[in-house]
């Protein structure tokens, strides 16, 4: 058995509880080498460098 609401929840309620479930945007950052914006922590796609090191080649 599951447990049952005592009392009906309003639409009020409800819809204030799901009010924060929007998207936020993403944190940018710029990529030291190039200034190119892109997610923190993550290899940069346009130079492939990572904390001013060279990881991949593009």
């Amino acid at each position: 058995m599951s447990i049952c609401p005592k009392n009906k929840s309003s639409k009020k309620r409800r819809d204030q509880r799901r009010a924060n479930w929007k998207m936020s945007i993403p944190n940018l950052g710029k990529c030291s080498k190039c200034g190119v914006l892109m997610l923190p922590h993550r290899v940069c796609k346009a130079c492939g460098t990572y904390n001013k090191k060279k990881i991949i080649a593009v």
